[in-house]
């Protein structure tokens, strides 16, 4: 065969065949009506020809467009959801947006995303939670909601109940209780932890006696959060005409409740006063406790501005209160999910934090199979606890196989399935030591399973710096990065572990305080609930007017792991055996 005609026939192609038909008659320089018509004939044949190959051309393989599609879904999806497996970057490779964007109905639609990133976006990096809110606590959540809007800042109710407060000579006077909406205001006071523990306290206390909260800003709460309540602000408005006298409030103070039990001052039903200052910190007396028993909450039902100073989580002594129990009961059927739920309500990172939580996330937990966080905080005075805590902390680790040990005559160690696990560690200390030594370790010497560790630590600070505002931004940024792990190590009295904890919906193992320089033993052991211990409860039962052990009156109640003298509420079926 003629190679050149064989290649002359393989160039033979539609295209050339009509540019053969039109370009002929053209060259011979005749247009006749016959070669009108062929011209015409052969662009009708070829027309389907080249609408097909146009559309051939024009679209990718279809393989093409469903690897596109996946890549914009893969890019929102959650890293953390476990029902699917991981693609290479650690990401699901599910091709569905997960469902859970209203946290199982705890957050009402309608806010705007781009004002609270992180109200939306937290279910793309937290595990859905096994425990789901009862639906009476959702409807009185939107009950809150509505009142919320009706008498928050700057409505015609608000204005109407502070007018009739300046009227009051700011309290001097009586106001017969006739206000159309009464309010709880927290006063910003102690650590970020506490704040946000505090905050929970006062708010449960607002839904179960139908007041609404407003959270005095102090330096940088606007800063740290978002506003939980769609339409209006839970921040108390600048122009409170007591403000500036927050800070001069104490137990002395004329309108102190504790103060005037124990002066029996207009506490009769007769005179309401337009405020009341409850002292309910750490080192409130036997008069501020009462607060606790039903008998007197009756004037504290009528006044309508009751103004808390705490840094306690009281929330198990109101379980404790018969005149609640019955709706606690059917706002929290598990106990223990309090904080849990009311605080992935309320507290949602600002866009400034949401920054700092998921930039940090991406880049060093991501990837990781599982993620364990160690939060180290230490209470002793004199010499540096290092060596002994670091002690404490690979003893709880290694016992509790929360991590591998590593080993020390050997090179390198290949994990049994040929394919190591990477697990990434978090650790929040206020000092780099904790991390440095951990991460040494697993840099030096392989593990004994061939897990591949790495170690990490957003910031050491030095010290606690109560509202400033770069060092809260860090503090609540490591305390929901933490409460995003799989598996929690925490200090004992520490809040910021318990903020982490309720948050993920966690029962870490706690470190147990060191005495005396002197690692304890046991080192640790898991916690019984997730949720946070009430350090300073009262011992006293309101109807028998004498002390008691207020651990064991009922199931749900018991004393804390890490504080013996501490309360914190369990699932009914706990029992005294696990302390």
């Amino acid at each position: 065969m003629d190679l050149s005609v064989s290649r002359s026939r393989r160039r033979i192609s539609p295209y050339n065949t009509i540019l053969a038909t039109l370009v002929t008659p053209l060259k011979s320089g005749l247009i006749t009506t016959m070669n009108l018509m062929k011209i015409l004939a052969a662009l009708l044949v070829s027309l389907p020809v080249l609408v097909t190959l146009s559309l051939v051309l024009r679209s990718p393989p279809p393989d093409r467009i469903k690897g596109f599609a996946d890549a914009r879904v893969i890019q929102r999806l959650t890293p953390n959801d476990t029902s699917s497996s991981k693609s290479e970057d650690g990401f699901s490779d599910h091709t569905q947006m997960p469902k859970d964007t209203l946290h199982d109905g705890l957050i009402a639609p309608g806010f705007d995303e781009g004002s609270c990133l992180s109200r939306y976006q937290s279910n793309l990096y937290r595990k859905i939670s096994p425990h789901k809110p009862s639906s009476y606590l959702l409807s009185r959540l939107r009950n809150y909601e509505h009142l919320h809007k009706k008498c928050g800042p700057h409505t015609k109710s608000y204005k109407t109940a502070m007018a009739q407060f300046k009227s009051s000579d700011q309290g001097n006077s009586s106001v017969g209780g006739s206000t159309e909406c009464k309010y709880v205001v927290w006063i910003s006071y102690s650590g970020l932890g506490n704040k946000i523990l505090t905050i929970t306290s006062a708010f449960l206390y607002a839904l179960l006696t139908n007041r609404v909260l407003l959270v005095d800003p102090g330096k940088d709460m606007a800063d740290l959060f978002c506003e939980p309540f769609p339409e209006n602000s839970w921040l108390l408005s600048k122009d409170f005409s007591i403000k500036e006298k927050f800070n001069k409030f104490d137990q002395k103070s004329p309108h102190c409740y504790g103060n005037m039990l124990k002066n029996k001052k207009n506490t009769s039903s007769e005179l309401v006063p337009s405020f009341l200052y409850l002292h309910l910190a750490h080192d409130y007396d036997e008069q501020d406790k009462l607060f606790f028993c039903d008998e007197y909450q009756s004037l504290t039902g009528k006044v309508p501005w009751l103004i808390m100073r705490t840094d306690n989580y009281f929330v198990p002594s109101l379980f404790l209160m018969p005149s609640f129990e019955q709706e606690l009961e059917k706002l929290f059927p598990e106990k223990e999910t309090v904080f849990h739920h009311l605080g992935r309500y309320l507290f949602h990172p600002s866009n400034h934090v949401w920054g700092l939580i998921t930039r940090y996330y991406q880049a060093h937990l991501a990837k990781a199979d599982e993620r364990i966080g160690i939060q180290v905080r230490t209470f002793e005075s004199g010499p540096s606890p290092l060596q002994h805590v670091m002690n404490q902390i690979y003893a709880c680790v290694f016992k509790e196989k929360l991590l591998p040990q590593v080993d020390k005559q050997k090179p390198a160690v290949t994990a049994p399935s040929g394919i190591p696990k990477l697990k990434s560690v978090l650790i929040t200390s206020l000092t780099s030591g904790y991390s440095e030594n951990m991460r040494n370790m697993y840099w030096e010497h392989p593990t004994v399973n061939g897990d591949l560790i790495g170690v990490f630590q957003p910031s050491h600070e030095g010290h606690q710096q109560t509202d400033k505002n770069l060092h809260d931004r860090k503090a609540w940024a490591e305390m929901y990065l933490l409460s995003l792990c799989d598996v929690l190590v925490t200090s004992a009295w520490s809040t910021f572990g318990y903020v982490a904890q309720g948050l993920g919906g966690l029962k870490p193992w706690i470190l147990y305080k060191p005495e005396n320089q002197t690692m304890p033993n046991p080192p640790c052991r898991q916690v019984m609930s997730m949720e946070p211990c009430f350090h300073a409860p009262p011992f006293y039962d309101c109807k028998a007017k004498r002390g008691v052990d207020t651990g064991a009156l009922v199931p749900h109640v018991r004393h804390c792991e890490d504080m013996s003298w501490g309360l914190k509420l369990v699932s009914s079926h706990e029992s005294h055996d696990q302390l």
